[in-house]
């Protein structure tokens, strides 16, 4: 069978609609479906990251090769409320490489750390991996603290422990380290031989080498010590055994992987902080007027939902009766609460302040905002910043490097060393095995990533990706749509004036008296208007509307036109002077339509998209940030001048289609920027593809936040401040990170390998090496949950 491309297929990055046959950005092919892009950017995304845009498609029919359009399979969610009855299987992965994902509990194939659960919830889950490893350690300290008594016990007693002969205490020591090494220490050597298997040593290769050897020797020595030449016997003739050695490494390790474990559950507490905010139970009333409290996964689209004073908002919709104030804190950060009337939208797990109000849910489960966000930063978090590449890249060379060292290192001491040669170089060889897990080099990205994730998200913006973090920082030019992004994105009456004769009062009246009648999307804005100022509104007769010119009517008998020049003009209205004064006010950015009262010129009305109450504010911050701003709209150029003006913004580009926003990105990126583009709407979407940073505003489209990489919560631009501050200070937490585990390596290999012996008789124990070890990742975690802290 042949390809159909007959049908129109959605673009899985953008959401935009796009024709198979001319799809301006190709197509890719994932897992058996082929998939269309509207831009080469969107197409350049979905090839770094296929998975991450899969489930996007499902809306529309993408082509299979070889068959009919068929609908691309979507993802199993990310997210479940603790609430939800989803029976959507559990999933774990692992934090530093997301691409890994598992139906349970278990170790990575790839670095062999634990996994995680995808799947976040409002309680924090039982940890099974952080329980087992916690058992084993415990039982270790138990068994490992007579050991190191009785190893000590010479320098203590200083001629030995009379008590014990040397074969006798090694045969207690081997009954103690063997519960340790071998059941303590068992998911090392599995972890151990898997990176041998897939092909990636890692951290675990080295330590089950170490423990292993170390162990190993010592059984022999134990059970069969004629087997060993004399380079192997010390001064009294015996063989020397490191059961103390293999064990304390084992507990020491598994100490290391506790802190790590519940350091690591630390770094998602803000999100499940989030998710304790949603209410368990919504006051639903009925067909019937009966109010019940059902539980919130029982909410649907379209429920009534009577919110009392103090109640949480159980999920997002819109007010259809009664007043209030909410406390929307826990997605905008400020403290004031926002007023709420008939019309006005409420997000869930807001808190209602003294009102109580009747609201209809519009979005429910996941799809309300809480759930977006959770889902949004639970993906990010597992992320990926560009410069994790480095510590892979070094890692992926590290582990052979020092298994090599340690092989020229037993080769060295067994040569050349002191007595007992061979003994010191097993023993130093397995110091340089231990001391080099390269753990905190693996931990020094992801665990900055994942604390800052969280951060973000209580100051309301919402990093969709590690990249985005990386990028931002670098960002010399922002690129703003106008509406609904500098500006409101709703129209609303900002000017009243009247010509001698007249009184603003009567203008505004009857001119909304005649307005209320029209469908005219500005007949809204006026009509609002005049009732927040208070006035009256009559009923029009004899109400006709002029196509592409305005409307007529009668209001208590005075006759009314409400118009362009073309209509005034039409009534033999001289309209002159009217039009002089619209003239300066549309150089202002205002809409303007004039009013003629009993054939007489009377005054007019601006209606204007008003500039967001935060946005001058924050085009200063970005000024003083440094960024250059540039406007992109497809508003007409006077009023996109005036509004540019007025903000002291760089650039304005006006009247642009959506594909020409994308081109405008091109060339900006063409010139060497770093551009980042911010809007709010489904003509936006493809330039926020496009942008090496795409950043949304959350009271914009689902499509626009899809699109881009960072949303912000509640639209506000001063946002971009604090995320860049973010981004800086996340990104020097990164390198603070990996300067640690690179130094610590860079100086702790040479010394296990006992370079500084021949000056200053210096050698470091395989037990000092573990402590060293599991320090440098404790330090590492420690450092990222600075972030925390961060002031931004």
């Amino acid at each position: 069978m042949t390809d159909d491309t007959t049908q129109p297929a959605k673009d899985p990055v953008c959401g935009m609609t796009v024709d198979p046959a001319t799809a301006r950005g190709g197509s890719a092919e994932h897992s058996g479906t082929v998939y269309y892009f509207c831009s080469p950017g969107c197409r350049e995304k979905f090839a770094k990251d296929p998975a991450r845009y899969v489930h996007k498609a499902h809306s529309a029919p993408p082509v299979a090769p070889h068959s009919s359009p068929t609908v691309a399979p979507a993802s199993p969610s990310t997210l479940q409320l603790a609430s939800s009855t989803s029976g959507t299987a559990p999933e774990w992965t692992c934090p530093m490489h997301p691409q890994v994902v598992r139906p349970g509990p278990g170790a990575c194939p790839i670095c062999g750390m634990a996994l995680e659960p995808r799947i976040l919830t409002a309680e924090e889950p039982e940890n099974h991996e952080l329980k087992d490893m916690s058992r084993r350690f415990w039982v270790s300290v138990a068994l490992t603290a007579p050991i190191v008594v009785l190893t000590m016990s010479e320098l203590v007693i200083g001629h030995g422990a009379g008590w014990l002969s040397p074969r006798a205490r090694t045969i207690v020591e081997f009954a103690l380290a063997t519960p340790v090494c071998v059941w303590a220490g068992w998911p090392f050597y599995v972890r151990a031989i898997d990176s041998v298997r897939n092909r990636s040593l890692n951290m675990f290769t080295l330590i089950g080498m170490g423990v292993s050897v170390a162990y190993i020797y010592s059984l022999l020595a134990t059970l069969a010590p004629d087997l060993f030449p004399a380079a192997f016997r010390g001064m009294s003739g015996e063989v020397d055994v490191y059961f103390e050695a293999a064990a304390v490494i084992v507990t020491l390790i598994l100490l290391g992987q506790v802190l790590e474990l519940r350091a690591r559950s630390q770094t998602g507490a803000a999100i499940r902080k989030l998710l304790g905010l949603a209410p368990a139970t919504a006051r639903r009333i009925g067909d019937d007027g009966a109010e019940s409290d059902v539980p919130l996964e029982h909410v649907q689209v379209g429920d009534r939902l009577r919110v009392r004073p103090g109640d949480k908002v159980p999920v997002d919709g819109v007010v259809l009766e009664g007043n209030s104030s909410v406390d929307e804190s826990m997605v905008s950060g400020e403290p004031i609460p926002v007023s709420k009337a008939v019309g006005d939208r409420v997000v869930g797990a807001t808190i209602n302040g003294t009102g109580s109000f009747i609201m209809q849910a519009e979005k429910v489960g996941r799809d309300t905002l809480l759930s977006r966000i959770v889902a949004m930063v639970a993906d990010a978090q597992r992320s990926r910043a560009p410069i994790q590449k480095l510590a892979d890249t070094v890692s992926g060379y590290f582990v052979p490097v020092v298994i090599v060292i340690a092989i020229v290192t037993f080769v060295a001491w067994s040569l050349a060393g002191i007595e007992p040669r061979m003994a010191h170089g097993i023993i130093n060889a397995v110091a340089v095995l231990i001391i080099a897990c390269p753990c905190a080099l693996g931990l020094a990205t992801p665990m900055s990533i994942m604390v800052a994730m969280g951060k973000g998200a209580s100051a309301g913006v919402l990093f969709k990706n590690a990249q985005a973090i990386e990028i931002l920082r670098k960002v010399d030019t922002l690129v703003v749509d106008k509406t609904g992004t500098l500006t409101v994105g709703r129209p609303s009456l900002v000017s009243v004036e009247a010509m001698d004769g007249f009184t603003t009062a009567d203008v505004l009246s009857l001119a909304a008296s005649v307005e209320q009648a029209s469908e005219h999307p500005l007949a809204g804005a006026i009509v609002q208007g005049a009732k927040a100022r208070g006035a009256t509104i009559a009923r029009t007769e004899e109400f006709s509307s002029v196509t592409g010119k305005g409307v007529m009517g009668r209001v208590g008998g005075r006759a009314v036109a409400v118009g362009n020049h073309a209509l005034l003009a039409s009534r033999n209205v001289d309209a002159t002077e009217l039009a002089k004064r619209a003239e300066s006010l549309r150089n202002e950015g205002q809409t303007v339509m004039l009013v003629a009262i009993d054939g007489r010129p009377a005054g007019l009305l601006g209606v204007a998209d008003e500039i967001k109450s935060t946005t001058r504010d924050a085009i200063r911050e970005l000024h003083a940030d440094g960024l250059r701003l540039v406007m992109l709209t497809g508003d007409n150029k006077i009023t996109a001048a005036a509004v540019a003006r007025s903000l002291g913004l760089d650039d304005v580009r006006a009247e642009v289609l959506p594909d020409q926003k994308l081109d405008v990105i091109k060339a900006l990126q063409a010139e060497g920027r770093i551009v980042a583009m911010a809007g709010d709407g489904i003509n936006d979407a493809p330039a926020l593809a496009r942008a090496h940073v795409g950043i949304a505003m959350g009271t914009g489209t689902d499509v626009a936040m899809e699109s881009a990489e960072v949303t912000l919560v509640k639209g506000d631009l001063r946002g971009i401040a604090r995320a860049r501050s973010l981004s800086r200070q996340t990104m020097a937490n990164i390198k603070q990170n990996l300067f640690f585990a690179f130094v610590y390596n860079a100086l702790g290999v040479p010394v296990a390998a006992g370079v500084l012996y021949p000056w200053f008789g210096i050698l470091l124990s395989p037990m000092l090496a573990a402590a060293a070890m599991s320090f440098s990742s404790v330090s590492v975690i420690g450092n990222a949950l600075r972030l925390r802290r961060a002031r931004i």
